[in-house]
């Protein structure tokens, strides 16, 4: 068995981060052009745009803990 690359778990650290800014700014571009007042399908498209965007941070977060940057909470502890 041969050890890890971390060149590689680096990469595909870059590769997720890319494809979440990617999904952040199709949100923002979808909330850019959003009416005044939504129809379902601008319902739709917003919740399928959200799902996207969470599966990106998902990913990316899964790629930062294989390169080792695995953090604790960001959550405070102080209410």
């Amino acid at each position: 068995m041969t050890d890890p690359n971390p060149a590689d778990d680096r990469e595909l650290l870059r590769q997720a981060a890319a494809a979440h800014t990617a999904a952040a700014r199709d949100v923002e571009a979808f909330l850019r052009r959003l009416p005044e007042v939504p129809d379902p399908a601008d319902v739709t498209e917003y919740a399928n745009l959200l799902t996207r965007e969470e599966r990106a941070r998902a990913d990316r977060e899964a790629a930062a803990d294989a390169a080792g940057l695995t953090i604790g909470s960001l959550e405070s502890d102080h209410g």
